[in-house]
């Protein structure tokens, strides 16, 4: 009687899984805004130090406004470079300018990643947009 009952519930399973991929893909995309020209990026978190030891983590989350189509085609294809170089400057900065009983500067964040986007696209025209700013002190 066992011997059956196996191929029944794989032939059950398998039978299920086309009708959840149809789901999926019949989903509607999420979009955060309707404008064209924003791209998301996703959050980057550093740690930060004080005393020589890890004193919480910095998070940082952009997004770049982008008008024109050719440049942010050239951002689509360069985003993990971007990323890179981000995640570098934005740890450089909270080794050595971030502290657990103060707030991050925001403008010096801002700069900060403006010249690094200006610098990786060759050209000005990406701006660069702050979502969040926040730490994590870990006492």
């Amino acid at each position: 009687m066992r011997s059956w009952l196996l191929p029944c519930a794989l032939a059950a399973a398998f039978a299920v899984m086309p009708a959840r991929a149809d789901d999926e893909a019949k989903r509607p995309e999420h979009k955060i805004t309707q404008s064209k020209s924003f791209i998301m990026v996703e959050p980057f978190y550093t740690t930060f130090y004080d005393a020589g030891r890890p004193a919480g983590l910095l998070m940082v989350a952009v997004g770049l406004d982008v008008p024109n189509d050719a440049l942010r085609s050239d951002v689509d294809r360069g985003m993990p470079r971007l990323r890179d170089d981000y995640l570098r400057n934005l740890s450089l900065f909270a080794a050595t300018a971030v502290r657990p009983d103060r707030q991050p500067d925001v403008n010096e964040i801002a700069g900060r990643l403006q010249r690094v986007t200006d610098r990786a696209l060759h050209r000005p025209g990406a701006k660069v947009l702050l979502a969040q700013v926040a730490i994590r002190v870990s006492r």
